[in-house]
Parts: structure tokens; sequence; C-alpha cells
């Protein structure tokens, strides 16, 4: 038996529990996985809430985390006892998971960390810094000259996104809503941090953009920032919407699209990014060669006990905390 977080109904931090759970040896193709640290993500309070629903109940949240492969089942080939490995679920295969002392996960899925990047960075950077690779290499490939929008800048993959943003040689615009959070902005890359309570910040852009607007803004907040996302961009600009931490955005008019210029608006997922072995072993690889060159710094701002996961889902839906947030087991 390990200790793991659970829930046994959807709701709020109230309904995590603490409590043993039984592992088991690894099946074919598996691994278990000893955790050392655990990342914490929106997605983990969206699976809670019943937004992104859980396979079945009770079941253990968490979608990353970082440790030492204990044990392989038969045909294992890619992993082996004693590795430093890394992993972000996602999709029906790879289900969550991670708020647990141990688990068994899909062995292909594991990426092996180098020496040096310890284990609450990779922790903290595995499903966010991947987020921030495909993000600005595929669904919107950005480059020099580009200049885009970011919405929660100072969060825990606005950081990693603003800080690669801009070493591809983008001009990047941070949204964030507090002033400490414009700094922590401008500190990670930002060549301009706009507070989203003060006025307009879609009149903002434009002002910056000479009136012509962005092509394209990343946007994990949804709901609370989907008008004024659009009002940034430029004609045939595009709208990346990757999460909904404000909420859900309410059904609009597609027409809407056109009148403001033939925008695309894509929602881009985390596992169809990663659906191959290869795939993700290719943006890992990406992502840990920007952080070993410096060109990306991993900010682990928060950590918390794995007991006290309640606690961690209150700072986060609170919007106090800056850059990433683990659990130690």
């Amino acid at each position: 038996m390990v200790k793991a977080v659970r829930v046994h109904e959807y709701g709020g931090p109230d309904k995590l529990r603490y409590e043993d759970v039984e592992v088991g040896e690894p099946g074919a193709g598996q691994a278990r996985v000893r955790h050392t640290a655990i990342g914490l993500n929106f997605a983990d309070a969206h699976n809670r809430e019943g937004r992104y629903p859980l396979p079945s109940l009770p079941h253990v949240l968490g979608g990353e985390a970082a440790g030492v492969v204990e044990a392989i089942g038969p045909g294992v080939t890619d992993v082996k006892v004693g590795d430093r490995v890394a992993y972000a679920a996602g999709g029906p295969a790879f289900p969550p998971g991670s708020y647990s002392e141990a688990r068994l996960f899909d062995a292909t899925r594991l990426v092996l960390l180098p020496e040096e990047i310890d284990d609450v960075t990779a922790a903290g950077m595995i499903v966010k810094g991947l987020t921030a690779q495909y993000l600005l290499k595929s669904v919107y490939p950005v480059g020099p000259g580009d200049t885009i929008v970011v919405h929660a800048a100072a969060g825990g993959v606005g950081q990693i996104l603003t800080q690669w943003a801009h070493y591809l040689g983008a001009r990047v615009i941070g949204v964030v809503s507090t002033p400490e959070k414009a700094r922590i902005a401008l500190s990670n890359g930002c060549t301009h941090a706009l507070i989203s309570g003060d006025g307009n910040f879609a009149e903002r852009v434009r002002q910056l953009t000479a009136g012509e607007g962005v092509p394209v803004v990343f946007d994990g907040v949804g709901r609370d920032t989907f008008e004024a996302s659009l009002n940034s961009l430029r004609p045939r600009g595009t709208l990346v919407s990757f999460g909904t931490a404000s909420g859900p955005v309410p059904p609009f008019d597609l027409f809407t699209l056109n009148r403001l210029g033939s925008l695309s608006i894509t929602s881009a997922a985390f596992a169809w990014f990663v659906r191959s072995r290869a795939e993700l072993l290719s943006r890992a690889s990406d992502l840990m060669d920007v952080v070993l060159r410096g060109a990306i710094k991993v900010q682990v701002n928060q950590t918390f006990a794995l007991a006290d996961a309640a606690e961690a889902h209150r700072a986060l839906e609170s919007r106090n905390t800056q850059g990433a947030s683990v659990l130690i087991p």
C-alpha cells in the first residue's frame, strides 16, 4: 500500500482524500515509478470538479511527476530499474494518477532525465514545458519578428512560454493579474506586461501594435479573456485556446470570426501533440535542450506536502501562485 490523494465524488478541494491505495506489480509494458516530486496543474482542479471527467471514481488525481523506476513488467525495454524519469499523463490511454507515492505507468511514456535536471524541476516542467513546446513549435510556429500575446504570463506555463518565445526572437506582450506578476513577466522575456484589470487590454495591445493587433494570442484562461483575446488579433490572426482556468468559453456566433477579420481559433489539447513515443521524446528533447542551455529557467515557487494537496489546490485556484507548484510525497 502507498499513500495517494483520491476523489470519491466531484467537487471542491474538500473532496480530496489522502488515503492508502494498492499499487501492485507492473504488467506487460508497464513500470512502477516511485515518485519524488509531483507537478500541479489547473487540469487537476478540472478533474477534481468533474469538468474533465475521470475514468472512474474513486480515482487518484495528477498529470505529471518525476521519480525512480523501481520495477518493470514483461517486455519493457525503454527504461530499467533505477532510472530517473518523468512523465506526463494525458488522454484516455494515459489517465491521471500522479498524486501518489508510487504508481504503474506505461513505460513507453516515461522520459529519462539528465543528471543536470533535478526531480523537483522535472516535475514542475514536464507538462508545462511540453505544452509550451507544442504551442510554439507546432500549433503556431513563432519566430523572429513575431509579436504575440500570452495570458497568465507569470504562471507555470506562462513563464516557460514567454521565455521560450523571447529566445525564439519574438516580442512578447504578457497579460497578468497584478503589478507583482507584471514584474515577474517582464523578468521572464516579456517586452510589455499588461494588467488585465487596468482597462481594456485589447485596446492596449492595439496601441502597442500601431492599431494592427497581433497574429496570435495564447490563452489558457478561457471564459474571462476570450472576447478580449479575439479583439487583440490582427486580420487572419489565430487564437490558441489551451486551457480554461476561469471557466469554459461560452457558445458564440461563428460569424463573429468573419466580422473581426477572418480569424481562426484552435483548441490545442496536450494529448493530441504527444500521441506517439517518438513525438513525445522529440518534444521532450527540445525542452530539455533549452533548459540545459539556460534559455529557460523553470521556477518552482511553491511546494506542498502530498498530504496537503487540498491546500495546494486552494492556492492554485486563488491565483496567488507564481510559476510552478510541486507536491512532495
